[in-house]
């Protein structure tokens, strides 16, 4: 069939007719390539801290799944404790330690009340994308 089109084409149409056709079928044919590369390449995180905080969440997504209510409550009021002494400073484990432990227990709820799914992985990912730097320039 593309040999029929091709012909047609060659048959009515003069050289430099024809050369502009398949020029512009090139065209578009490279630029299709080339935007399926462009949308296909994988976003790279801004965050420097990424690693870290993957590392945590695989270290304690089973853990803070066996949280219950308690166990829960004294993490966050420790954190926040933790956090707002002014003679005392979080180091990076730390800190993302308890944010990415409050991460997964809000995953948790979304998982258990399905009502509130769509909640949960808002919190979740608020509390995944604090920083650290962020903390420390609101400790000065």
């Amino acid at each position: 069939m593309a040999f029929l089109i091709l012909g047609t084409f060659i048959f009515f149409t003069t050289f430099e007719q024809m050369k502009k056709i398949i020029q512009t079928i090139l065209f578009t044919f490279l630029l299709f390539v080339v935007t399926n590369n462009v949308v296909a390449q994988e976003k790279v995180a801004n965050d420097p801290d990424i690693s870290i905080k993957e590392a945590f969440y695989k270290k304690y997504k089973k853990e803070v799944q066996s949280y219950d209510k308690n166990d829960f409550d004294a993490l966050f009021f420790e954190f926040f404790k933790k956090q707002k002494d002014a003679s005392l400073t979080l180091s990076k484990e730390e800190f993302y330690t308890y944010t990415i432990k409050i991460a997964i227990y809000s995953e948790k709820l979304g998982q258990l009340y399905k009502d509130q799914k769509e909640d949960a992985q808002r919190t979740k990912n608020e509390w995944f994308v604090k920083s650290h730097s962020d903390y420390l320039n609101s400790k000065k």
